[in-house]
């Protein structure tokens, strides 16, 4: 019996795309089989879409071919090469062999991508490959000081200096060009988002602008944002706002700013001031050189030769071209076609955007673009490394996700009661804490109360302090810090209470001063410098000595006092100590034991030490760090 057609299995070979349009020599649209377009150059990473479009066929059709081999992906996810081709092949294409770039690159006076990325990601830079790179700025200040105005009148005053340089404004970012050198300024909305890209482990920005309205002065959020630079370690230019206002008073705004630590330039400090006017568009000139001078001073340099390192500014969704991200490159050169990690997330480079919209094939350090070309959103400030291969790059994800899911609270912050561990760890022996209390007189109660407790071996370190709920932000400033929030008769919002349960940070709540001073003096007592507490285990007596190879030797002992096991040890000959070595190997007869008690025979084996003799005293010691407090 016939089998119909539509149940007949279509064997005759894979088939034949819709043929590509083409004109004559007159003007009259003919088609042209695959064979004849001749072969087709394929990208190193390419979207299913793209593919399509470049085989003129329906992205049905790729996919299609795709699930063939058992790839499933959507219409925006991107392919490598070897995929892309293998689905051409199948649709009747020729498919051209890659051109080689690497003699291009080299040509160039650039390292080749595939030499760079040998490199290992992790070690020193070689200074000898350093160059000069241009500084990261972020603004910060209180609202309504003028932040945003400030941006605003340096590319306005820019683009109209044309016979000076231009701007480029980027998504997140925005450079400028002052007399050939170059300042990038982060558009963030304020220290809160640089606070937040610290806490993820990027240090993006390398001098902090901070605005304050001459008619305003300092303000509740231009103390945060001071707190915020110095927990950074990251120098501080004052903009001085709002100048042209007739209630400007910049002498009282410098007297407020030194009652708080920022001791300007004019009064004797290091702090440089410059005076500007946003609307008026006065002193720009003079803030951007004072930022280029401090720039000098910090000597910023990067490896353009070497695998990228960036960070996320911000990222999107795109309906139409998938996860969108700014980048900003902090050191190498981004390629397209590069495998890169960023955060949980990786991909293939498949285009580069600058501040103009237009393609680009590479970006250096201190670039901002828009990146296009990841399998997933990643999240500001997330870390952006190139990576060999797509192999590397799943390594590299699933040893950073074992990483987090080995830790026992998912977080690696500081908590009252692992500090200790911490600072045995080799960490700094200071105590980081943010205080949040009801009124201005108990923060000054509770800082007099710290500092009574604070000891000359463990710093105190209040590195934000302020009244009201503790907030997102405070949660954020503690988790780039690696500090503990301390609240006094104030709570804890719902916003960040989520946000303290995610970043793992320890915040501890009070309402009478000595139960809080209480608990920061027993962490400070497991912070104390620990004692070496040595314990004496056991000695054995040496009677008889067994050569193992050439120079190795294994004392026969007999367990005189206590027990011996695996730890340090002292030789004594005739009463007398002739070596202080560590016991390597411990056995009993032909059995690895962890330790033999007293009364039985062992074979003793020291790691360094192989000229013992019968009679020779082994006198087996552990050593134990131990808090000052525990021994008391």
């Amino acid at each position: 019996m016939a089998r119909s057609r539509s149940g007949t299995r279509n064997r005759r070979g894979p088939r034949k795309p819709p043929r590509s349009p083409a004109q004559n020599g007159l003007g009259v649209v003919q088609t042209l089989e695959p064979a004849q377009r001749g072969a087709i150059e394929i990208p190193s990473s390419i979207t299913v879409k793209e593919l399509a479009d470049l085989l003129t066929v329906n992205p049905a059709d790729v996919i299609r071919e795709l699930i063939k081999s058992g790839i499933f992906a959507s219409i925006n996810q991107l392919i490598d090469r070897d995929t892309a081709s293998l689905v051409a092949t199948e649709l009747g294409y020729e498919v051209a062999e890659p051109v080689a770039t690497a003699a291009a690159a080299e040509a160039a006076g650039e390292a080749p991508v595939a030499e760079a990325t040998k490199e290992i990601l992790f070690e020193e830079e070689d200074p000898s490959k350093l160059v000069p790179r241009a500084p990261i700025v972020t603004v910060m200040g209180h609202v309504d000081h003028g932040k945003t105005s400030l941006l605003d009148a340096i590319r306005a005053t820019e683009v109209a200096a044309g016979e000076r340089g231009g701007i480029t404004q980027h998504i997140g970012a925005s450079e400028v060009v002052k007399d050939g050198k170059r300042v990038v300024f982060l558009d963030t909305p304020g220290h809160e988002a640089f606070t937040a890209m610290r806490a993820r482990g990027a240090k993006v920005t390398d001098i902090a602008v901070l605005v304050v309205a001459a008619d305003d002065g300092v303000m509740p959020q231009t103390l945060e944002a001071i707190d915020h630079a110095r927990a950074a370690k990251v120098p501080i230019v004052i903009a001085l706002n709002k100048i042209d206002k007739p209630d400007a008073n910049p002498d009282r705004v410098k007297t407020e700013l030194s009652e708080h630590g920022v001791i300007v330039e004019e009064y004797g400090g290091d702090v440089p001031l410059v005076q500007v006017s946003a609307k008026q568009r006065l002193g720009i000139d003079e803030l951007i050189e004072m930022i280029l001078l401090v720039a000098d001073l910090q000597d910023l340099k990067a490896n353009p030769k070497r695998p990228a390192i960036g960070t996320v500014v911000e990222a999107e969704l795109d309906k139409g071209r998938g996860a969108v991200a700014t980048i900003l490159i902090q050191t190498g050169t981004l390629r397209v076609g590069d495998t890169i990690v960023v955060g949980d997330t990786s991909g293939r480079v498949r285009a580069l955007e600058n501040g103009k919209g237009e393609r680009v094939a590479k970006a250096g350090p201190s670039s901002a673009v828009v990146l296009l070309g990841l399998a997933e959103v990643p999240a500001a400030g997330d870390v952006l490394r190139a990576v060999p291969d797509e192999k590397t790059a799943r390594a590299m994800i699933e040893e950073r996700r074992a990483r987090v899911a080995t830790r026992p609270d998912g977080s690696g912050r500081a908590t009252l009661e692992d500090l200790y561990r911490q600072i045995q760890a080799g960490q700094t022996k200071e105590l980081r804490i943010i205080v949040k209390a009801d009124v201005q007189g108990s923060l000054g109660a509770i800082r007099h109360a710290v500092e009574q407790i604070a000891t000359d071996e463990v710093h105190i370190n209040i590195i934000h302090e302020g009244t009201g709920d503790i907030t997102d932000n405070d949660i954020l400033l503690a988790s780039a810090s690696d500090a503990i929030v301390v609240g006094f008769s104030t709570k804890l919002d719902g916003t960040a209470r989520r946000t303290a349960e995610t970043e793992g940070v320890d915040v501890r709540l009070y309402d009478i001063i000595y139960k809080l001073t209480d608990d920061i003096e027993a962490a400070l007592q497991g912070l104390l410098e620990p004692e070496l507490v040595e314990t004496v285990e056991g000695r054995a007596e040496v009677r008889q000595i067994f050569k193992v190879g050439k120079a190795t030797v294994v004392a026969g002992s007999y367990v005189t006092d206590g027990r011996i096991v695996r730890g340090g040890a002292r030789v004594f000959r005739a009463g007398k100590l002739i070596a202080t070595d560590r016991i390597e190997s411990l056995r009993r007869f032909r059995d690895d034991v962890r330790e033999v008690a007293q009364g039985y025979e062992c074979g003793v084996g020291l790691s360094g030490f192989h000229e013992l003799a019968e009679g020779d005293i082994i006198e087996c010691f552990t050593q134990q760090m131990v808090s000052r407090a525990t021994s008391a």
